[in-house]
Order: structure tokens, then C-alpha cells, then sequence
């Protein structure tokens, strides 16, 4: 370095000091583009309500610990009835379960009374018999009251932490699952071919650490539950893992830490067209969607089918790629902090929101519609739907229909012409594999929203 610009810097740090405090102060007054949650999220109520009241002037937070009677084990229900009653703007904490807490019982379940009674199961006892059709260990549903067919469900992901392990509050352990419904499952090159592999690995519950490393890993053997059934595969929720019966490998993923992406992999309303609905393949309603964007910060928007909306979240993941291409993310038990806003179909017109009748994601700095090989396939394949998904999905359709529900929610929200939207998209905007393993196979299109003049975008519609 040249003296003479060793002499100008001493120069430079008062102005550059007074441009950078300057500039932070500005910037607090810029608008963020998502709703913020209250700063102070109001303390926990010590009752839990099961039936609608009148507001209050100022929101309420409501807890719902996970136990067999708040959860439900592979569906989603109409005719569930609530766990907590809330009003619009009101926060609830829900407790997750992971329904693959089994693979490792000593560091998933064992010590965790709560955990221990969801998953109690003897040649005498099942304490949760009803489970299916799906697999997903789902807590609520949440009442929302005043919601109806035809309104918007604004959910906001407030904070997500990990569940402690009974065995020791300082860890968290989860479990990835390379399964034979995975994309991965007939196109393995080392024998033995096919084969079902559990991954676990261990998170630092404190929060010290941002990162996932893998501990062991074995492969799946049969495994016999209490009723006696040998279950060759993966092929029933909660089976608890004799590791007596397996080999544990003990260098795996060496020197890798995977980044923490909390999130849940379901999350969504009672759909209206069936009694009972198979907790995997997601739809217009949510449910399973498993995109690792929807984290703290975030809001999904979802069209209530039926009143009171019936919201329920589970299916938690420390981390996750696009695609979740071996079977499942690193499932394990989350607790979160929500908060419910309910935006009334009167109240959509005009806004960005209207015209929405799918699950939309706004993140901080992006909108993301959520696309599926059928847009609802409870509606489009009768009365064999939830059996006939399973052959059917398809990226091509998954594609097509999220990129549709992009160039509408342009057309409508920004005020493009379609023949705009589709040159926007094609250049300006991001498409994902959400995921390709549950019967519903989903693409994800990804608008920034940075892109737009803040004067030709519509506005949100008013919380209510």
C-alpha cells in the first residue's frame, strides 16, 4: 500500500462511520415485505378453549403439549374434533412428535414421558390404535374460530425449536429413513439391492450449534411388532427397532455437518371432500407439502374447506434438500410457536391474495406457489383417490400446474398480462422439486419479490 493511501484511510473512517449508522437508521423504517409477529409473543393462557368466545382487545398464546389425546396418528379429519379454540391473531405453541422416533428408542423415546405414551404399544396395550392411513404424528387440530369455506388461513411461523431427548436435554436426535418408497430405491449400484438404510444423527437441543452430524447408520431387517406381524419393510407407523437385530455402522458422513433447516414437513387444513384423509400426499389444503423453506420468518396461506379451518402440524425436520429423494428429511420433534391470522373471502378482493385457492409461501423476500401432480386430487380421482395417487404422480403435471398458479398469482397480484407473466417467469423467477415421495409429487415456483415496483403490486389484504 501506497503512503499516501495509508494517509486518506484514518481520513475516511469518521465519514464512513456516519454513512454506516446512517444507513441502519434508514433502514429500519424500510418496509420488510412480510408481517411481523409482536415482538413479545404474550404469555401462555393456563386454559386451553375447545369452543369459540368473544376477541379479546389483544392477541392470546395458547399451549398444546403433545400427548395422545392432542395428536393424531396419518390423517387429516373433518370431523376431528378441536384440541384449542382460537380467534384471529392469536399465537398457539404446538409440540410435534416425529412418527420415526422408533428407529432409535433409546434416544428418541425413552425418558420423554409424553413420547413414551404416544408410542406405547404392547402385546397387551396400543395406545394409539387408530393409526393410518398415512404415517405422520400430527398435533391438533386448532379451532379457528369464525373461519369458513371460501376464507384464507395466514399461518406464521413465529420460532421452531428442537425437542430435548429424554436421555439427555443437551442433544436431539433424529433419523432419515432411505426408504422403498424413496426415488432412490431402484437405483442402488452396491448390493445388497434394494435396501431400506436409517441414518440417525444428533443436534445440539441448546442451540449452540446450527448443524446436524451423523452418528450411525444400519440397514433395515424384519421387525416384529407386538401383534406378532413381521414387517419386512418400513410398512407401518411407529415401528419400534429391535437394535439387537440390526448392525450399526459407526463411520458415517465423517466430518460432515448438514445445516439446520427446522421446518414441518405437514402442515395444513381439513380437506372437505372425505371423511378421513391420508396424511402423505399434500393437496390444496397443505398437508404434507415438506418444503424446507416454510421456517421461522415465514407465512403459508392456506383455503379453509371447512369451518373453523381445522389446522394440524407435524411431521418435523431438522433439515431437508428439495426433492426429499431417499424417503424422509432428518425427522424429529420440533415444538413451535405459531401465529394464526384469518383473512375472510370478502376481504381478498383487490389484494395480492385473491384468487388464491392453493398453499402459497411469502417468505422475506419471496412469494412460492406450490404446485402437485393434481391440484386436488381427493376432487379429480373419485372415489379411489387415495389409492389411485400412488400410481399416478408425475413431475410433468407437478410443473405445469405450479407454473399456472405463478403466471395467475402475477396476473392478479402485480398486474401482468399473461403473455408478461410467462416472460417474467421464464427469466426472473426459480422452480424446485418440492418433493418426489409422496404420491403427490410437487414442484414449487419462486418469485422474488424484489424484482417488482412496489406501486404495481397489490396490496395485502387488512389482518383480521
Amino acid at each position: 500500500m501506497s503512503e499516501n493511501r495509508k494517509k486518506r484511510w484514518p481520513k475516511l473512517w469518521p465519514s464512513l462511520f456516519v454513512a454506516t449508522v446512517v444507513l441502519c437508521f434508514g433502514a429500519s423504517f424500510l418496509p420488510t415485505g412480510m408481517p411481523r409477529a409482536s415482538a413479545a409473543v404474550p404469555p401462555l393462557e393456563s386454559t386451553l378453549p375447545t369452543s369459540c368466545s368473544n376477541a379479546s382487545s389483544s392477541p392470546r398464546h395458547y399451549q398444546v403439549a403433545a400427548s395422545p389425546e392432542t395428536v393424531h396418528w396419518g390423517f387429516y379429519s373433518k370431523n376431528l374434533a378441536p384440541v384449542v379454540a382460537i380467534n384471529s391473531q392469536d399465537y398457539v405453541t404446538l409440540e410435534t412428535i416425529t412418527h420415526h422416533a422408533g428407529d432409535d428408542y433409546d434416544r428418541m423415546i425413552a425418558g420423554d414421558p409424553a413420547i413414551e405414551a404416544i408410542y406405547n404399544w404392547t402385546a397387551e396395550e396400543k395406545t394409539i390404535s387408530d393409526r393410518g392411513p398415512g404415517v405422520h404424528i400430527l398435533t391438533g387440530p386448532v379451532y379457528v374460530c369464525g373461519a369458513e369455506p371460501g376464507d384464507l388461513l395466514e399461518v406464521r411461523m413465529v420460532d421452531l425449536k428442537l425437542r430435548p431427548s429424554g436421555s439427555d436435554p443437551t442433544k436431539t436426535y433424529g433419523s432419515n429413513a432411505a426408504a422403498w418408497w424413496g426415488f432412490q430405491y431402484d437405483n442402488h449400484r452396491e448390493e445388497p439391492a434394494p435396501r431400506e438404510v436409517i441414518t440417525l444423527y444428533e443436534m445440539d437441543a441448546t442451540g449452540e450449534q446450527d448443524y446436524a452430524t451423523a452418528l450411525y447408520r444400519y440397514q433395515w431387517t424384519p421387525q416384529t411388532t407386538p401383534d406378532g406381524t413381521v414387517h419386512e419393510t418400513i410398512d407401518y407407523p411407529g415401528i419400534i427397532v429391535d437394535h439387537d437385530t440390526v448392525t450399526e455402522i459407526g463411520e458415517t458422513l465423517e466430518g460432515v455437518k448438514v445445516p439446520l433447516r427446522l421446518h414441518l414437513g405437514s402442515m395444513g387444513v381439513a380437506p372437505s371432500e372425505a371423511e378421513v384423509v391420508d396424511s402423505i400426499p399434500p393437496s390444496y389444503f397443505g398437508g404434507n407439502i415438506d418444503n424446507r423453506n416454510i421456517g421461522i420468518g415465514t407465512a403459508m396461506y392456506y383455503p379453509v374447506a371447512v369451518p373453523g379451518a381445522l389446522f394440524s402440524g407435524g411431521d418435523a425436520h431438522a433439515s431437508q434438500g428439495d426433492s426429499e429423494l431417499d424417503g424422509t428429511a432428518i425427522e424429529t420433534s420440533i415444538t413451535g410457536v405459531f401465529q394464526f391470522v384469518l383473512h375472510k373471502q370478502a376481504d381478498l378482493a383487490g389484494t395480492i391474495l385473491e384468487g388464491v385457492n392453493y398453499p402459497l409461501l411469502e417468505t422475506p423476500d419471496s412469494w412460492i406457489v406450490h404446485g402437485f401432480t393434481f391440484p386436488n386430487y381427493l376432487e379429480a380421482l373419485g372415489d379411489d383417490a387415495q389409492s389411485e395417487i400412488y400410481t399416478l404422480s408425475s413431475l410433468d403435471p407437478a410443473l405445469k400446474d405450479s407454473s399456472a398458479k405463478l403466471r395467475d398469482f402475477l396476473m392478479n397480484g402485480m398486474n401482468l398480462t399473461e403473455d408478461e407473466a410467462f416472460s417474467l417467469i421464464t427469466v426472473g423467477a426459480d422452480f424446485a422439486i418440492t418433493q418426489v415421495v409422496d404420491g403427490n409429487w410437487g414442484v414449487h415456483g419462486i418469485i422474488p419479490k424484489g424484482i417488482f415496483d412496489p406501486a404495481n403490486v397489490k396490496p395485502k389484504p387488512v389482518a383480521g
